[in-house]
């Protein structure tokens, strides 16, 4: 092995060694995530949709309580290492921005907000050409004209397989 790459393992021994001590001497505990929170997705949903509830506390082994004025009470159960509700929010729900409240068995909490906006239904389809600003029933229109054009196709066609069937007049060219 050669001086370069023995003072750069040695170098790299000493500086994992510092840190650990560093980390005892200190008390240093590894960083963690938040441990208690709440999420809703979408954070944004029209009344009478669902939204889904992902949230966590200390120990994610016992159901917890999520409340919100925008969909009531919910108990969010223990799955894949979270704590997890769908809810739908009821289409009577006003339009505004609700809290939404985690309430740990342990006493330990968290809040979030959503907010419900109201239903947009467009009246009619947008003015782009041939749909929205066409009057009030173009299909007719089109059907006849498709029939007209297939029956025009139709007897070309038969005039035309005529034609080539004609036998040839006896002595012409």
């Amino acid at each position: 092995m050669s001086s370069r790459r023995l003072r750069v393992a040695l170098s790299a021994v000493v500086s994992a060694a510092s840190v650990a001590l560093a980390g005892i001497l200190l008390g240093a505990a590894p960083a963690r995530a938040a441990d208690v929170f709440v999420q809703v997705n979408p954070s944004t949903v029209e009344a009478g949709f669902m939204v889904g509830i992902k949230a966590s506390c200390r120990t994610n082994t016992q159901p917890a309580t999520v409340e919100s004025p925008a969909f009531g009470s919910v108990t969010v159960q223990p799955q894949a290492g979270f704590l997890t509700a769908v809810v739908t929010v009821p289409e009577k729900t006003s339009a505004d921005t609700y809290r939404v409240r985690l309430s740990c068995p342990d006493g330990g909490s968290a809040s979030t907000r959503l907010m419900v906006v109201g239903a947009t239904r467009p009246s009619r389809g947008p003015a782009t050409g041939f749909g929205g600003t066409a009057g009030d029933d173009p299909g007719r229109l089109l059907v006849v004209g498709g029939l007209v054009t297939t029956t025009l196709g139709a007897l070309l066609g038969l005039v035309a397989v005529r034609r080539r069937r004609r036998p040839a007049a006896p002595g012409g060219i």
